[in-house]
């Protein structure tokens, strides 16, 4: 049974059990029956248009509904009309990290009984809960600062870990509540998270400022304090901190970026494979020697601009995932407009194929593809991890971001009111 199954199996099993023992509220306001029946899928966010498709997690990939993530957009334009200060930081994200365009859904899991879903709004810098089967928000969270980001799922799927970008920070909710459990600092920009497969620690990368055209590697300095911050998920205290610019250093790499961006660990969290900003690669990092131990550059589109200015908000490359046996990496070469399967062992690369803007890379349920974003063509595309080969896309809507594997109600298709 592959990993990823697993794990969300063990999630499931674990809530069931919960909900045996106590009628605990759930974030849709009530607890599920002992025999409902859950359906795996996949979520994918639709930044601009502020929804989220579900699709099948496997297969044809198939659409099964689609959900409107802002039914609060007066309530919440109103509220951010009314304040100037609020207006202004709102219109800066769409004219830069947005392209032009407002961010109303960056990342998203669902719930371990599949009747809610935790999404983050960065133009609304908040988080909200929203139930599945009537599309009504159960809770909102507004993050501190003015733009949440990259959200994690404890492996329980109690918790959720969001990035504060603007204010260093990350929160960490109760998925059922929307409380917060607690919050640490970080460095500038947090940005990914990921908690360690035994729940007890969660990673945060920040990537500073990447909304400037001080692009060039002379004036990195200039992008902000960028680190990888480690702290205890059960006391938000700081266990240790990570400057890549050091171990970059150490292996002669001074003009290539600090800034982590998307990372994936091996199965047995002793590796992490990780994208910076800038370059058309990912590095591997050994947990235990705290060293960079292998970098591997991939191959440039020679369409590709070498003006790094050009490069939506610093990235080359932006989106990797790992297959559950952690034999094969896939990468999303966001600039280049391709994606790729890579030997893990060997570090050679597969075909070369061509996607519009790749944003995100992520496993499907029967872990045999990786499944990408092409925010460029509103599409995600599955690559077999085997082949390398792509088998198959769907459509879904304006510019998908992130992709999320999670769970909903079986005899889903749509809230009621949508």
């Amino acid at each position: 049974m592959p990993v990823l199954r697993t794990r969300h199996l063990c999630a499931l099993a674990a809530a069931l059990a919960l909900t045996a023992t106590a009628p605990a509220a759930t974030a849709a306001g009530s607890a599920p029956g002992p025999s409902t029946a859950l359906r795996e899928v996949l979520f994918v966010g639709n930044n601009w248009d502020g929804t989220a498709d579900v699709i099948e997690s496997t297969g044809d990939f198939a659409r099964i509904g689609r959900i409107d993530v802002v039914p609060d957009r007066k309530e919440r334009m109103a509220e951010i009309n009314a304040d100037p200060i609020r207006w202004i930081y709102f219109t800066a994200i769409r004219n830069s990290v947005g392209e032009g365009h407002d961010q109303f859904v960056d990342d998203m899991y669902s719930t371990p009984d599949g009747r809610s879903v935790v999404v983050s709004r960065p133009s609304f810098a908040d988080v909200v809960s929203l139930d599945l089967a009537t599309g009504r928000v159960n809770w909102r969270f507004p993050v501190s600062g003015y733009r949440s980001d990259h959200m994690a799922l404890s492996p329980d799927g109690t918790r959720v870990a969001v990035s504060a970008s603007t204010s260093g920070t990350v929160h960490v909710l109760d998925v059922a509540t929307g409380r917060q459990l607690g919050s640490f600092a970080t460095g500038d920009k947090p940005h990914e998270n990921i908690f360690s497969k035994d729940g007890k620690h969660i990673w945060n990368m920040s990537i500073g400022e990447v909304n400037t055209a001080l692009d060039a590697p002379w004036l990195d300095w200039t992008k902000g304090d960028r680190r990888i911050t480690v702290v205890d998920a059960a006391t938000f205290r700081q266990v240790k901190v990570i400057d890549m610019r050091d171990r970059l250093d150490a292996i002669g790499l001074k003009d290539y970026s600090d800034a982590v961006r998307p990372a994936a660990f091996s199965p047995d969290e002793s590796k992490l494979y990780f994208q910076v900003s800038f370059f058309h690669g990912f590095f591997e990092y050994d947990v235990a020697t705290d060293r960079i131990t292998r970098t591997k550059t991939l191959p440039k589109n020679p369409a590709t601009s070498g003006d790094r200015t050009t490069w939506i908000n610093d990235s080359r490359h932006h989106g990797i995932t790992m297959e559950p046996d952690g034999g094969r990496i896939c990468v999303a070469g966001t600039m280049d407009d391709y994606a790729t399967v890579v030997d893990r062992t060997t570090l050679e690369e597969g075909p070369l194929i061509p996607v519009s803007k790749p944003y995100w890379a992520t496993v499907s349920g029967d872990g045999k593809s990786c499944v990408v974003s092409e925010s460029g063509a509103d599409r995600v595309t599955a690559i077999d991890f085997a082949t390398g080969e792509k088998t198959g896309s769907v459509p879904v809507g304006d510019h998908p971001q992130r992709v999320r594997l999670g769970q909903v109600e079986a005899d889903w298709s749509g809230p009621s009111g949508g």
